[in-house]
């Protein structure tokens, strides 16, 4: 993998259990990332400083994980003009509480919201992956190449029923 592409953010650990997924498509899909726990509330400076340095190692999109109120994703949006996708979590709430937190960004900063958990997790990592590829004719092949396996793999099922 070349330089940094990917910054994953997460506000705290306990978000890995959704996080580790787009990390795993990230890797599948041969993304150079990384990940990092840092909280809009507990470490503000040192997330001001790691959204700037990601960036000027080559970041072209950060996942962010978005908590109850989803601020780890409107902060890094707030510090960078590169796309952040935030990743509602299950909360207390079933994940309701930080979708729309997401979702109803003010205007003028925004986050490109997923699905709650998991698929939205994955999702982001494949979302960041169309992003790259728009400028990465290699990487577009691999995105291709997923996508026809994912296909290959309904089609296997063939009748559920037999």
């Amino acid at each position: 993998m070349s330089e940094l592409q990917v910054a994953v953010v997460m506000g705290s650990q306990s978000d890995w259990e959704f996080m580790e997924h787009a990390v795993e498509a990230l890797r599948g899909l041969e993304i150079a990332h990384e990940v990092r726990v840092l909280s809009a509330h507990r470490t503000p400076d040192a997330l001001d400083a790691y959204v700037l340095e990601a960036e000027a190692r080559g970041a072209r999109v950060f996942v962010a994980a978005a908590g109850g109120a989803a601020h780890l994703a409107g902060v890094v949006a707030s510090k960078t003009l590169r796309p952040v996708l935030g990743v509602p979590m299950g909360t207390q709430l079933g994940g309701l509480d930080s979708l729309l937190s997401t979702v109803q960004m003010p205007a003028g900063i925004p986050v490109g919201t997923l699905a709650i958990g998991r698929a939205g997790a994955v999702n982001a990592a494949l979302l960041a992956a169309e992003i790259l590829a728009l400028s990465d004719e290699a990487l577009a092949g691999r995105l291709s190449r997923h996508r026809q396996e994912q296909a290959q793999a309904v089609l296997d099922v063939g009748d559920p029923s037999s």
